[in-house]
Formats: C-alpha cells, structure tokens, sequence
C-alpha cells in the first residue's frame, strides 16, 4: 500500500488590515474594554474578495509547486464557513478557475471550524490513487463592537494530497465528535454566538484536545516530547502554550498561530499553520495538527527528505510583505455589507448577471483563455473570429492568460463614477506574450504605482447583485 502525505500547498491572506487599535477607538465611547485588544492587525476581505476568490489564490499558488510526473487531480474538497452560496456548489467554481479538468470529483464541506482538518484527513485515508486538493477558506464576519470583531481574520490554505513526491507523509489520525457548542450560527444568520470565554478553554480545549491527542500518540507510538512542531489553532490567549504543557510537548514546538497580525481565519487556521510547520520543518521532524470544533481532529504527519528540495510559489512567511494597514474602521463595515452608504444615483444600476451568457462563455470569463493564431502567434482576449493582427480566420489554439506575466501600459485613476473602494484604478495591461487587455487594477499603492509596474492577475468579485444574491467574477490585474 502506497503511503500518502502532502505534496504541495500554497496559501492566501488578504493584504488588507485593519489596525485593532482603529476599530477599538470607534467604538470606545460605549465599549472601552476593547481598548485592551487594541494590538497589532487583522486581515480583512477587499469588497471584491470573499471565499471563494482567495480559494482561488491559494490553489493556484498550490499548482505553481506541483511535482513533475505526480498523478493528476481527481479531487478537489472546498472547506469553510463563509461559503457565498448556500445551495451552488462553490468547489465546482473554484475548479473552474483554477483551470482544473470538469472530470473530478469536487465536494463542498462546512459545519464547523475543523473542516479543513476533517476535509485533509478524509484525503489522506482516501485510498484512491488520484492526488486530491483540499482548500479551505473563509472571510468571517463579527458583529460590530463584539471580541470576535477584534479576533476574526480571512484567509485560505490549499494542501495537495497524494503518494508522490510528498514532502510530508501522513502517520495516523483520531477524531472526537463530542457535542461541545464553543460557539454556532444558525442558518441565515450573519454574526457567530460565542459562550463565555473560560468554560470554552477549560471545558472545551483543555480536555477535548489533550483526550484526542493522547489516543494518537498512544496509538503511533509517538512520544510528546518528539513533537517538533504543534499546530493548535485559536486566538484564546496561551491556548497553545496551555495545551502543549498539559501535553509534555515541548514549548518550542508551538506554531505560531497568526493571532497578532492576521487574526482567527477559521478553517484554515490548522491548515495555514501547518504550512507555516512545513516551511520549517527538516526530514524526519513530527507535525502535530489540531482541529477544533463540536469535537476535535488530531492528525500526525512527519516531514520527508524530500521537504529540502520543496520551493514555495509564494511563501507563507511573506505574506505581510505586501499587506496595507488601514485605519479607517468604516472602511471595513462598508467592505463587509454592514454599512450601507449613500453613493448617489452612479449607484443605482441592476447588475444582474445572465446565466446563460456566462455558462456559453465560462472558459473564457472563468478560466480567463485568450485565443492564440494559428497563422501569426498573436495572443489576443476575448477570442474573435478574426485575428487582430494578420486577419486570419483559422481556429485560435487556447491560451490561458491567468500565470501570464503582464506590466501597466497605460492607467486611470477615476473618482467620478460608483465604486466601492474609490478610486477606481483602470487601464491598458500588456502581456509579457503580446496580449493587450483594458483591465481594472486593484491593490493599488498610488506611491509606488505607475507605467511599467509589474502586474499579476487575481480571481475577484467583478459585481454584485446584491438583487439576485448572485455575484459575477472575473480577472483583475494587481501590483507584486
């Protein structure tokens, strides 16, 4: 029997923060006590950003780092929380965009914060021999003024499961699905509802996890001690610290969890802290991976020789490099929905999206595929009858635009019309294999920002119909 493990991964974190500090000084004239947790920063969703749009991210960087000659992906498991669509399959879009084959096998998984875990570890003990991707995702949302607003982040880690190439083979598991209710959210409702703080961490935590872990050690015969690297999930404070002490595991092993400047991301904590683990880690160290949530998953991998070779697209531990701290705390209700501003008559227009029109088109406005001539090599977006550069009418050859490297040719920065993130940056990108195309830049630095920045391209929201609850996606260009 093939041993599986982890071949590839790759994460996303919004580059946009909110100073902790803002969002307790808005709300200091009823809630001072908020002010103690005023530190550091938490990452938030642009407008145009939610769940699905950093899965995205986090499958392409996953992809970026796929072995030569692994077995193809015959799977793909989205996890969260914060999925847009309740009853439309979010892993199929997320395929869609991510260029994966219609032939795979995709699931949605959600109903508490371990479904990252429980999503991994239904694909480490799959026996099927098709590498699997589990993504999971989430842009969570407190209620104003609340301790969660303060605690809550967004983010997406994207594991590759299989038995080649793994940089991290999976050991042995255990699960407990004791109802312990730490917090829930009835459907439709839009904010969490938490229990008091120290019956969750001495009820919760302190015995449900040390329980669950304990049988797996027992079980393969792992040592606490030989535990290099803990990944204990939560922003309760010294939760890791506390657990690893009523473990025997060393103190050194705890994994940073990302508490002081991205905050709780929920299901992907355990997975994005794993991949700070898998950054770290050398051949033969153990990794101890917790989930919490109505139960507990505990999952043992250890790292491969192979680790050493293993090159990130985009490392983890540069994920702050670019992130833009904001201070304006309306700017977050605005971006999350949970303030309506008035923008004026530019904003009343109906964005419906037609369903149709975006099925016949999807490999294009999904997938973003240029057509390539066959007679001149001319890359052109969107795909035409005729060749822009020599006229031929020969069938174009597919060629997706997504990983294409691109610069600013020409820009705007426009503050007339509506926009939810004014102001509106839109120009001329030119791709580095001749492609031209009148794109919205987004992420824009107006210090550092002119003709020739380089441009990457990044799956977001184009519009809402808020009407019809249906969102329309498409690619926009971003300064890296």
């Amino acid at each position: 029997m093939q041993v599986k493990g982890i071949s590839a991964y790759g994460a996303y974190v919004p580059s946009l923060r909110m100073s902790r500090k803002a969002i307790a000084q808005a709300h200091s004239w009823a809630l001072p006590s908020l002010r103690g947790l005023g530190k550091g920063t938490r990452a938030f969703c642009s407008w145009d950003e939610d769940a699905i749009t950093m899965a995205v991210e986090s499958v392409r960087n996953c992809l970026k780092n796929g072995a030569d000659g692994a077995a193809p992906i015959g799977a793909l498991t989205f996890a969260s929380t914060t999925a847009p669509f309740a009853d439309y399959q979010n892993a199929t879009s997320v395929a869609a965009a991510t260029g994966l084959p219609s032939n795979i096998q995709a699931s949605d998984a959600s109903g508490s914060l371990r479904a990252g875990t429980s999503a991994l570890l239904n694909a480490l003990q799959n026996s099927r021999s098709e590498s699997a991707l589990i993504v999971a995702s989430d842009c969570r949302l407190a209620k104003p003024g609340s301790v969660q607003e303060m605690h809550y982040g967004a983010g997406s880690a994207a594991l590759a499961v299989g038995s080649d190439n793994i940089i991290a083979r999976f050991v042995g598991s255990e699960s407990n699905a004791t109802q312990f209710a730490d917090h829930y959210r009835r459907s439709g409702a839009d904010h969490d509802y938490y229990w008091e703080e120290r019956w969750v961490r001495d009820e919760g935590y302190m015995k449900i996890v040390p329980a669950t872990v304990n049988t797996l050690l027992e079980k393969t015969g792992t040592p606490a001690d030989a535990i290099q690297h803990f990944c204990m999930p939560g922003t309760l404070a010294r939760l890791g610290a506390g657990l690893a002490k009523k473990l025997g595991i060393n103190p050194e092993a705890v994994v940073d969890n990302f508490a002081a400047d991205i905050g709780d991301t929920g299901s992907p904590q355990a997975l994005l802290m794993l991949i700070a683990a898998l950054e770290k880690a050398s051949p033969g160290e153990r990794i101890l991976v917790v989930g919490f949530g109505a139960g507990c998953d505990a999952l043992l991998l250890e790292a491969t020789d192979a680790i050493t070779e293993y090159q990130p697209a985009v490392p983890l531990s540069t994920v702050n490099d670019h992130a833009r701290t904001v201070e304006h705390y309306n700017q977050l209700l605005s971006f999350s929905g949970q303030l309506q501003l008035d923008w004026g008559m530019r904003a009343e227009v109906d964005n419906k999206v037609s369903i149709s029109q975006l099925y016949r088109s999807q490999d294009q406005v999904t997938g973003f595929n240029g057509g390539e001539c066959s007679s001149c090599g001319a890359v052109q977006f969107p795909i035409l009858s005729t060749c822009v550069k020599c006229g031929s009418t020969e069938p174009m050859s597919r060629k997706s635009l997504a990983d294409e490297s691109a610069r600013v040719a020409t820009y705007s920065s426009d503050n007339l019309q509506y926009y939810p993130a004014p102001p509106m940056y839109w120009g001329l990108v030119q791709f580095d294999n001749g492609a031209r195309l009148l794109m919205e830049m987004v992420d824009v630095n107006a210090e550092s920002f002119d003709v020739g920045t380089p441009l990457r391209m990044t799956y977001r929201i184009k519009q809402k119909d808020d009407s019809r609850g249906l969102h329309r996606y498409f690619w926009k260009a971003t300064p890296f």
